[in-house]
């Protein structure tokens, strides 16, 4: 492991670029989609996706993370591990066929049926390549699996672009979600030259598939908390309403997930080596949630001060109600940005099962929160939910880090930094704005008050909370050769 720094900074690194690259697909994705689609095609196929989306969660039956997670695994671990996810997959399948006539019913929209019916077959494709994927993540080629993520969001995104253009309508979103998959199925295969085996009875694989259920638990009851307000805002206020609110709710996400996706990665793969040294662990981690932090907290505050600006430039002037959305929404940004690193503590640890009870608390109050806004349409909706989330947090922090080696000190320690410099940053830059740019367009305003403030934002966290040797630090770790590059495909 004396190489793990290395390999962790670039890993880290890697991760980050490729996010931002995946944003910038998104975004451009975005941008074009919905100057040649209604709301409404947004919002039908969300009916259809934030329900599907839950048997998404189960495809993976968390044995990806299992296999990152776990110390040693064997050959015939893994081909097990293999036909239980096509087991899980093929079974998703029959159920959302199943589930068409119902989404049909409770909608009350008929074109439902064939959406779900096509959207099925994407379980079973991305089966096969969930072992592969891990394998890459384990072996810790972050280069490839960016190379492949970005490849294959490119290949949806043209798809999807060329169905619209060609006139195909909400049938274009959802060649853009089915795309993606298969490339990355494809793609995956061809990174690991390994032909699975037959299962064995006897590979010692319970183990794993008990930690799987604790993660997969998790990921349902947190997909739940997060999409219940999509499945209520499209049942009660129609699709319109709930392609508005997707799409602003699309703007919060983005960035989290991207990020979230890029750390977390990383940090469960060199933390599940560090678990039996908890100097190195308690360091890691912290450095870690340092530059989460220090990307999330300014990408909040440029969407609380420029939501009009952003929605005018990305969706156009027929999306100009999703602006106070995007703006009621953000603090959930730098909360989420707050509290979800936690899980890499607790997953890499081993305490999945206080992940999964704090996650079942957090799931009752935002349920709580969209039965309390919803009879205010989307604008009540998402108050009240951030409403929640800000009450929510601080014990949030407190029950996840107890009696472990990372205290809530070290955490606000940590955030400190970037926070200060983010107001300071935001105070200035929405200041310039106001005095020389209320005459320049949409355009002009994002960018004079988005580039003072990021320009502002670096002045103070690199200089005055002096963290330009931290950055430094990790430039080196990121350019320095590995001693090992360990890149074979043995899998274990």
């Amino acid at each position: 492991m004396k190489d793990l720094k290395e390999k962790t900074v670039r890993a880290g690194f890697v991760k980050i670029w490729s996010q931002a690259g995946m944003f910038l697909l998104r975004m451009g994705s975005l941008m074009v989609l919905a100057r040649l689609l209604e709301p409404k095609d947004f919002g039908l196929v969300a009916m259809v996706t934030v329900v599907t989306g839950v048997f998404g969660l189960f495809q993976d039956a968390g044995l990806s993370l299992a296999t990152v997670q776990r110390a040693t695994i064997t050959e015939e671990q893994i081909s097990t591990l293999f036909w239980v996810n096509v087991l899980v997959g093929t079974a998703l399948c029959f159920l959302s066929l199943a589930l068409a006539p119902i989404l049909v019913s409770f909608y009350h929209e008929p074109r439902l049926f064939w959406l779900t019916l096509v959207s099925a077959a994407g379980f079973i494709v991305k089966a096969v390549g969930v072992q592969h994927g891990a394998l890459l993540q384990r072996q810790m080629r972050f280069t490839a699996l960016a190379f492949i993520e970005i490849l294959s969001y490119f290949v949806g995104s043209v798809v999807g672009i060329g169905m619209a253009l060609a006139g195909c309508g909400y049938w274009s979103l959802l060649g853009l979600a089915v795309a993606p998959t298969a490339t990355s199925t494809v793609c995956v295969w061809l990174a690991v030259p390994w032909v699975p085996g037959r299962p064995h009875r006897g590979a010692e694989v319970r183990s794993m598939i008990g930690f799987g259920g604790q993660v997969i638990s998790n990921s349902v009851i947190g997909y739940f908390s997060s999409n219940l307000d999509k499945v209520l805002l499209g049942r009660y206020w129609g699709s319109e309403a709930l392609g508005i609110y997707g799409r602003a709710y699309q703007f919060i996400s983005i960035p989290r997930e991207n990020l979230d996706s890029a750390a977390g990665m990383v940090a469960l793969a060199a933390l599940s080596r560090l678990q039996d040294d908890h100097d190195r662990f308690k360091s890691y981690f912290l450095k870690g949630y340092n530059l989460v932090l220090a990307l999330v907290v300014p990408t909040a505050v440029v969407s609380a001060l420029f939501a009009d600006e952003i929605v005018l430039v990305v969706l156009g002037p027929a999306w100009k109600d999703a602006a106070v959305l995007l703006r009621l929404l953000t603090p959930t940004v730098l909360i989420f940005g707050l509290i979800n690193p936690l899980r890499w503590l607790l997953w890499a640890i081993g305490r999945g099962g206080r992940c999964l009870r704090i996650a079942l608390v957090l799931a009752l109050l935002v349920t709580i929160s969209y039965a309390v806004g919803l009879r205010y349409g989307p604008k009540g909706v998402a108050f009240a939910y951030s409403a929640v989330m800000t009450l929510w947090f601080i014990p949030h922090m407190i029950w996840s880090v107890r009696n472990t080696m990372v205290s809530l000190g070290d955490l606000f320690r940590v955030a400190r930094r970037p926070l200060v410099s983010s107001l300071v940053a935001g105070v200035l830059g929405f200041g310039v704005v106001f005095i020389f740019g209320r005459s320049l367009p949409a355009l002009g305003r994002l960018v004079l008050g988005g580039g003072v403030l990021i320009a502002i934002y670096l002045w103070m966290l690199l200089f005055v909370m002096k963290q330009k040797a931290f950055y430094w630090d990790l430039a080196r770790g990121m350019l320095k050769r590995p001693a090992d590059p360990g890149q074979g495909p043995a899998p274990v």
